[in-house]
């Protein structure tokens, strides 16, 4: 992934050689506590104040289908954490194939790779319900968990007030900041931390 990383940065002559320009906005994430994944984040109920960035993976024109990209640091207890998730499917095996739409509410968002988790390998997946609360402005997120391949449960809704926002250049990690309770295997650190060490030289964040 370093490598394509690298090219791709070449390729484009642009400082980010993935989800080059994106919107970040503040958004409100409500965890419902009526999950039982056996990870207090999710478990427990709680509001926070979250940074979103939504963005197209390859940088298309608008007009044409591209992977979009959904973003959130999340305070926490323990510092902060980087969610990172990208449009596929909620299906056994679409959940792990990325696809491509006009906008970022064409397709559910999934975290692509599993964390570990008490109870087995778990993904995080974001599903959208349309607009935000009472048809105002902005998106609405509803978020799930399912491991293996498993149901989907859902312990969170998340609103976005507006997807038109300045971008910055805010760096997020998965790897180096996952949600609390939740671990990368080693097999996802070999496979992401190249890639994210080449995206933050290459973009001056490193």
């Amino acid at each position: 992934m370093a490598g394509i990383t690298r090219q791709l940065t070449r390729l484009r002559r642009s400082a980010k050689p993935l989800h080059p320009a994106g919107s970040v906005v503040v958004g409100r994430l409500v965890r419902t506590g009526d999950s039982d994944s056996g990870v207090r984040w999710l478990d427990e109920p709680g509001e926070d104040e979250v940074i979103v960035r939504i963005s197209r993976a390859i940088g298309l024109p608008g007009a044409v289908p591209d992977i979009y990209g959904l973003a959130l640091r999340v305070p926490t207890t323990e510092g902060r954490a980087d969610v990172l998730l990208a449009t596929t499917g909620l299906g056994k095996v679409t959940r792990f194939v990325l696809t491509a739409g006009r906008q970022v509410t064409a397709r559910p968002l999934t975290t692509l790779v599993p964390y570990r988790s008490p109870r087995g390998p778990l993904l995080l997946a974001a599903k959208p319900l349309g607009s935000g609360p009472d048809g105002s402005a902005g998106l609405r997120f509803e978020l799930q968990w399912s491991v293996g391949l498993g149901p989907w449960a859902t312990f969170a809704v998340l609103d976005v007030p507006s997807t038109s926002g300045p971008d910055s250049a805010i760096s997020f990690d998965a790897v180096e900041n996952p949600p609390p309770g939740l671990e990368n295997y080693r097999w996802v650190r070999r496979l992401r931390e190249p890639a994210y060490a080449t995206a933050r030289k290459t973009s001056g964040r490193d």
